[in-house]
């Protein structure tokens, strides 16, 4: 299974790569026969119109920061922003073979802040006696168990791993901004946390 996301990946770039290549090629070979070529300018236009496309298709990967995310606290949003950029450098590593180092670094700094935000936010939780916070820290608990599943899975077949990685941590955070920590926005802001 590896090896075959492996040469899906690569097998797709080089796939890309040859496109690239013979639409050159071509382009070349019709500006020397005759800028004038209807098929030369299709040509051209199938060339710089690739970029867009690929950007497109995988800017579906990674996840954009809106306002509709916010938790309407400063700290927190940025640490949540924080998390975004961190999950979208995780998806690089998954949609680029950017080599084991790279992934395994992406892992753990994502993995580190995680907790990191948690014990922020836990921490603001119980001092503001958020009445809902133990049911919180049990979603985070959940959350931190499962990354570190995939962390073992990531030892055992590291390209599903990391796009379960990727996949799960986009989907949690959405979900848990939108839903878990919406509850306590006002709570808190109440109390007066900015």
């Amino acid at each position: 299974m590896k090896l075959n996301a492996c040469l899906n990946k690569q097998g797709c770039m080089f796939g890309v790569s040859v496109l690239i290549m013979c639409l050159i090629i071509a382009v070349i070979l019709g500006l020397m026969a005759g800028p004038g070529s209807p098929i030369t300018w299709l040509l051209i236009a199938a060339l710089l119109v690739i970029p867009y496309v690929h950007r497109k298709l995988s800017a579906k990967h990674y996840v954009t920061w809106k306002n509709e995310y916010s938790v309407g606290i400063d700290s927190i949003d940025r640490q949540h922003r924080k998390l975004v950029n961190l999950i979208n450098q995780l998806q690089t590593a998954v949609d680029y073979s950017t080599g084991e180092e790279f992934e395994r670094e992406a892992l753990k700094e994502l993995v580190d802040y995680t907790k990191t935000h948690f014990h922020y936010e836990e921490d603001l939780l119980q001092k503001n006696n958020y009445p809902d916070f133990v049911s919180h820290k049990e979603q985070h608990n959940n959350m931190i168990k499962h990354v570190e599943e995939v962390l073992a899975e990531y030892e055992k077949n590291r390209d599903t791993a990391m796009s379960n990685a990727a996949n799960y941590l986009k989907d949690w955070l959405i979900t848990h901004i939108n839903g878990t920590d919406k509850k306590y926005s006002s709570f808190l802001i109440d109390k007066g946390v900015k």
